[in-house]
């Protein structure tokens, strides 16, 4: 490290600079963005998730006073599709609508009123076809194709030891996880601005500025270069704003009508206009000798991708190598397929597949302790991975991942007290004072979770980070660096992180943080827990540059040796302000050594090389790994089936700490979305139609609903990362939902297999007919192409 008694540098909790705007109101976020003369735009979208499209007629749509324009497919003058790995998506759909909420038009007018007045007078001809719902009938041999890149996104077979070798306990079961979705509070929202040049300006809240505008300008037909995008205020993401959504057609809308565009979901258009996590389909099987040794794992996983692929390819690829979950295994056999539906497109979440095997792999961790007599917590001490083992993908375990000491520690936690006998308060039962609980018909519960969640980008993508750096004087002759990233913030805190690199490499006070656009290098995307590791250490080398060159720069001035001056930092160093060279006698303060002028460096940064899974699903695929560990206590009503989480602890795996502050942050918002996903948040779909997409209906955790989690940090640097960090953001959102599941099972002694828990399945009420698809059990027969059935038999214990 460069710098030294520096206020703001790494390991202290600095604030966001952020936060006092965004706790007062007067934060700008992208919806809040206006400039005169703009246009407002909407999307017009399918009501139907299968359908044929035949005429659409804009004509007294255009004859609106105030309309600007109306655009369709035929006004696409680039190419016609567009997605983050495959472009499969149309800009607008030209002769088959895939989904409902699919973009069949958009329109431009002077004010939002008139934009939906234009909406209501398109008129189109839709043929409604049989949608096609059912994740494992897609893959039948009559099934019908989706679209002409067929009905498969992927499939992985990973095959690890040798087939058919099973241990004397054996314990099978079939899982389902519905939809969830990201539901940040700001929805999406951009403004579109034609430049002189034919290109595009955008200001938009997105996690991926070049990735935007490389799909932006193929669409489009101009080159990137004209494309350019600048980073608007952020109000949450999670994954939901990795895909183009609004971007395009506020673009296409500009240069049609040569005028400033902005466009701006409403909460239900946000619901449909963005991929969502995907429901799963699980089997597992796992067999393990009589003392507790596992043995075998069998997994097969169905993931439902919607009507486009989104980034559902790497989603599998996450899933099925997760999916023996952070245990020592010799044998296994994991297998998953990503396939196309009619229902609404799933793509990027927190945690990125690994949540959706996780409440599988460790429900069955749970049954397999059930089977052997054994604690739950000491099965997964005696099974946790360590580094140097062999994972099923054949993958080498690095270190550090200390499984067990995370297990270990949260099981040590204080547990909370039992329930009153009476509650005075009417909040302490489950469903508080309106749910008037009865005291001695509430069961408490234990739950455990364990996991392990890859860090950056996978597979073997050549993935980097840049970032420039400039020190350069103040007006009134203060050092000052400038950081200029295409980060995007989106709430992980690179904000402060930036600033904290830069003050502890330099040793100046006063960082500023650029606006993130495409005007500097790409950052990549903002998710895979990456951007502390990757744009912090783009940061940072960047600083590093720039600091051998003032250190060359103070050493020629003072005419030290050459040798000096190629290595500066075996004589020089930067402290406090200050360029120090003790053997030197040597002290200059950094203003007055940048009276020459500004020191500028650009830095790339990569990680370390991966590799893509073979036919046997064997390779290097992943850089790191972070793990985290749960236990939850619930109390629950047994005659209502309402669930109240009573405590959170969590221990973690966080590599080393560069902002205590940022960290708490982050773990509990995990935690909470993790509880989300346990209890109360599915995006529910009838015949492929959303039927709940409002917070009325789509239902959240608030604070009476999270309680106060008890966190623990386990600090170990990870070796190849700049400082040791460690991204922290998805873990604790794996394993907080299936400690909560696990924690209603023990509490009520029923057979939970399918996430979120609602109360229908804690107390016997009557069948509905009504209930979407995802309802029924699962097959424990893995539908592909080749109809190959699982490895193994069908025992259960």
């Amino acid at each position: 490290m460069g710098g030294e008694v520096v206020s703001g540098g790494i390991g202290r909790s600095v604030p966001r600079p952020d936060g006092p705007e965004k706790a007062s109101g007067a934060f700008r976020y992208a919806g809040d963005l206006r400039v005169p003369g703009m246009l407002h735009a909407r999307t017009l979208r399918s009501p139907h998730p299968r359908a044929r499209l035949g005429r659409i007629d804009a004509a007294a749509a255009r004859r609106l006073p105030g309309v600007a324009a109306v655009v369709t497919a035929a006004d696409v003058p680039g190419v016609a599709t567009y997605g983050l790995i495959v472009a499969d998506q149309p800009v607008f759909a030209a002769t088959e609508v895939r989904y409902a909420g699919e973009p069949v038009a958009a329109v431009a007018a002077v004010d939002a009123a008139t934009a939906r007045r234009a909406l209501a007078a398109i008129e189109v001809d839709y043929e409604p076809l049989r949608p096609s719902t059912d994740p494992e009938q897609v893959l039948a041999a009559d099934a019908e194709a989706l679209h002409p890149a067929g009905n498969l996104f992927r499939e992985i077979d990973i095959r690890h030891g040798e087939p058919g070798v099973d241990g004397s306990v054996v314990v099978e079961d079939r899982y389902v996880v519905g939809m969830q979705d990201q539901a940040f509070l700001a929805p999406e929202a951009a403004l579109v601005s034609p430049a002189a040049d034919g290109g595009v300006d955008l200001r938009v809240a997105t996690q991926w500025l070049h990735s935007d505008r490389e799909q932006l300008a193929a669409c489009l037909g101009i080159p990137e270069n004209l494309v350019r995008l600048t980073l608007a205020g952020v109000g949450g993401a999670f994954g939901g704003r990795e895909d183009v959504t609004l971007q395009i057609h506020g673009a296409l809308l500009a240069r049609v009508t040569g005028a400033p565009v902005r466009i701006a979901y409403d909460r239900v258009e946000s619901f449909l206009g963005h991929p969502h996590r995907h429901p799963a389909r699980m089997w597992f099987r796992h067999t393990a000798t009589a003392d507790g040794e596992l043995v075998s794992v069998q997994a097969n996983v169905v993931l439902d991708g919607g009507a486009y692929a989104s980034s559902s390819p790497a989603v599998l690829a996450n899933a099925v190598t997760h999916a023996a979950g952070p245990y020592r295994v010799s044998h296994a056999r994991l297998r998953g397929v990503a396939v196309r539906t009619n229902n609404p497109p799933c793509g990027a979440m927190r945690g990125f597949g690994v949540p959706q095997v996780t409440i599988g792999h460790e429900a069955q961790m749970d049954r397999l302790a059930d089977a052997l007599g054994l604690d739950p917590v000491e099965l997964r001490i005696r099974n946790a991975v360590r580094p140097g083992d062999v994972l099923p993908t054949g993958q080498v375990l690095g270190a550090p991942l200390p499984a067990r000491e995370l297990i270990q520690l949260v099981a040590a936690r204080p547990l909370p007290p039992p329930p009153p006998a009476v509650d005075v308060t009417g909040l302490a039962l489950p469903g508080g004072l309106p749910a008037a609980a009865e005291p001695s018909r509430v069961r408490r519960g234990v739950g455990y979770a364990l996991a392990y969640k890859n860090l950056l980008f996978s597979e073997g993508m050549d993935d980097s980070s840049a970032a420039r750096v400039r020190l350069d004087l103040t007006d009134d002759g203060t050092p000052r660096v400038r950081v200029h990233s295409a980060c995007a913030e989106v709430g992980q805190g690179f904000v402060t992180i930036a600033g904290q690199i830069a003050r502890t490499e330099l040793g100046v006070e006063q960082v500023v943080l650029a606006p993130a656009d495409t005007a500097v290098g790409s950052a990549g995307s903002t998710s895979a827990s990456r951007q502390t590791w990757m744009s912090g250490g783009a940061v940072r080398g960047a600083c590093v540059a720039v600091a051998d060159r003032l250190l060359a720069r103070v050493a020629r001035a003072a005419e030290l040796p050459a040798e000096v001056v190629e290595a500066p930092r075996r004589t020089l160093r930067i402290a406090a302000g200050q360029i120090v060279g003790v053997e030197a006698g040597l002290r200059i303060a950094i203003a007055d050594a940048l009276a020459e002028g500004p020191i500028e460096a650009d830095y790339t940064f990569h990680h370390r090389r991966t590799t893509a899974l073979d036919a046997d699903g064997q390779g290097d695929p992943h850089v790191a790994f972070a793990g985290a560990a749960h236990r939850a206590v619930v109390d629950v009503d047994i005659d209502l089936g309402l669930v109240r989480v009573v405590s959170m602890a969590l221990a973690q795996d966080c590599g080393t700490v560069l902002n205590p502050l940022s960290l708490r942050g982050q773990v509990e918002g995990g935690t909470a979305q993790g509880l989300g996903l346990a209890l109360m948040e599915e995006l529910v779909t009838v015949d492929g139609v959303v039927v709940n997409p409002t917070f009325h209906d789509y239902l959240l955790p608030t604070t009476a609903d999270v309680p106060d989690l008890d966190f623990v940090a386990v600090t170990e640097p990870q070796p190849d990362a700049p400082y040791g960090v460690k991204g922290v953001g998805e873990a604790p959102t794996c394993t907080a939902t299936p400690a909560i599941v696990a924690a209603i099972r023990a509490a009520v002694g029923r057979d939970l297999r399918r996430v979120p828990v609602r109360p229908q399945d804690l107390v016997d009420l009557p069948t509905r007919s009504d209930l979407p698809r995802s309802d029924l059990p699962t097959s424990p027969h893995l539908p592909t192409r080749s109809g190959v059935a699982p490895a193994g038999g069908a025992s259960t214990a």
